[in-house]
């Protein structure tokens, strides 16, 4: 488990998902996105508003279970990508590059864009707004409630 957490807020990740858009925006003329589920599935949504994108295909990565990492599984493919040629893949996170191994094996030509990544992910990605230490683990608001937390003082 890491010791470190990162929360992002909706209004964060709405303003790094519209930085990661604008960086997009003069990369390439995309035939569509692929966004990478669970975690892809939002960011992809701002972008390809922001891309006027009108095409998303889903490919659907299970690596965690919680926190706890495991072996990769493809429970469905972007078969309408194909190799990914033209195509723009979205994540929210590049951790430690095990979903993003498995997806680049299957969209190699594919443009590969995520809003945060860890340094074990990062070179597998073309494009990301956000570096994080690779020993936080990054709450996202899909993850998270608010609620009430005692004053520090209280805490001793």
């Amino acid at each position: 488990m890491s010791q470190r957490y990162f929360t992002v807020t909706w209004d964060q990740l709405h303003r790094d998902a519209k930085a990661l858009a604008w960086r997009l925006h003069g990369a390439g003329t995309w035939k569509g996105i692929v966004a990478v589920t669970r975690g892809g599935l939002i960011p992809a949504a701002i972008i390809a508003r922001e891309l006027e994108s009108r095409l998303i295909e889903t490919i659907c990565v299970v690596t965690y279970d919680d926190e706890k990492r495991g072996q990769p599984r493809v429970t469905k493919p972007a078969l309408a990508a194909g190799d990914g040629d033209g195509w723009l893949i979205i994540d929210d996170l590049v951790d430690s590059g095990t979903t993003a191994k498995q997806v680049r094996n299957l969209l190699p030509k594919a443009h590969f864009a995520a809003v945060y990544a860890k340094p074990a992910g990062k070179p597998l990605v073309d494009t990301f707004i956000t570096e994080v230490s690779q020993d936080t683990w990054i709450l996202f608001p899909w993850d998270t409630e608010p609620q009430f937390i005692a004053p520090l003082a209280r805490k001793n």
